[in-house]
């Protein structure tokens, strides 16, 4: 493909969308039929052992799937920044957060997972409460995992911060 006059035009050999089309390096994400490569008490018990970050926040993991999270950011005047909002800072490590939760309930045990890419909208004020992010793995490969979170707060559907997020999986072995 290449551009011309603001138009995508095929060319006769993309490698790039050869690459894309080849379906065997990509896992097709079915959350109901598969059981959590991670319990949700190992996944604790990492963050204990491996990842004492997750305290300065204090980060509550409500439940992991496979390629499924749900994590929360208790309310707490450390995350508040002027204005009295919950910083953009806090909602972005949860959402990170979650993601990492995700990964590993699809993955296992992987502790040398680690973000990539992050990206953040920011939609709507949060009301004054915990932050709940949910967060499901729109892609999960040999090597890379893209997930996206929904930040919601105060009991609100309305979501107040999307996230996308890339995680790069280490080789096996």
């Amino acid at each position: 493909m290449f551009w011309r006059n603001h138009e995508v035009v095929p060319s006769k050999h993309d490698p790039i969308q050869d690459r894309i089309s080849k379906k065997e390096d990509v896992i097709q994400m079915d959350y109901s039929s598969q059981a959590p490569r991670i319990t949700l008490e190992e996944f604790n018990r990492l963050l204990d052992e491996s990842a004492p970050f997750q305290k300065i926040y204090g980060f509550v993991t409500e439940e992991i799937g496979y390629g499924t999270a749900r994590a929360r950011l208790p309310a707490s005047a450390d995350h508040v920044r002027p204005g009295g909002t919950v910083s953009g800072p806090a909602q972005m490590a949860l959402g990170d957060f979650a993601v990492y939760a995700a990964v590993l309930g699809a993955i296992g045990n992987v502790p040398l997972a680690v973000t990539t890419s992050l990206s953040i909208n920011f939609l709507h004020k949060p009301l004054p409460g915990d932050i709940q992010a949910d967060c499901r793995l729109i892609k999960l490969g040999k090597r890379l995992a893209v997930g996206e979170v929904f930040l919601t707060s105060g009991g609100q559907e309305a979501p107040i911060s999307h996230v996308t997020a890339t995680y790069s999986i280490p080789p096996k072995g």
